[in-house]
């Protein structure tokens, strides 16, 4: 199999665990009466899971790169945060395919911006009519899903 397309795969699948994550902790926000609280323990057993994981796989950091990153690198978990908030939230109110669909086009939207100028060190891949199009074409998924 195409390396590439492993990659896409696992990065599909991905994407469909973040959906099945979404109605999980509306579920769980329920009982812990809160998306606050339930991000919180949904971060809790993740942590866990992370840990153990790089327990297992016996990583290690290599502490002069970690010395020479920027502010920014550090708080990728608050964007986390904010996602999983906002599904715990979102879902009851919106259902799950709407919720889902706003979430990716807001990916895909800051996606393009970081793309197009290169942002926090990633390669640079101008804007396109063809990529905007994709991008305005899940915009107007979400229009439909919203709709009908």
């Amino acid at each position: 199999m195409n390396p590439s397309a492993l990659v896409m795969i696992l990065v599909v699948l991905a994407g469909g665990a973040t959906a099945l994550q979404a109605p999980t902790n509306a579920r769980l926000a329920t009982a812990v009466n809160s998306p606050v609280n339930a991000a919180f323990v949904s971060f809790a057993v993740g942590t866990i899971a992370l840990a153990m994981a790089a327990a297992a796989l016996h990583t290690r950091p290599d502490m002069t790169a970690v010395r020479g990153l920027p502010w920014w690198a550090w708080i990728g978990g608050l964007y986390g945060a904010c996602f999983v908030v906002a599904a715990a939230w979102g879902v009851p109110r919106l259902g799950v395919a709407l919720t889902i669909t706003l979430m990716v086009a807001g990916q895909l939207l800051i996606g393009l911006i970081l793309d197009h100028f290169g942002a926090m060190g990633m390669p640079r891949a101008p804007l396109s009519l063809g990529r905007v199009a994709g991008v305005g074409l899940v915009v107007a998924g979400v229009l439909m899903v919203r709709k009908f």
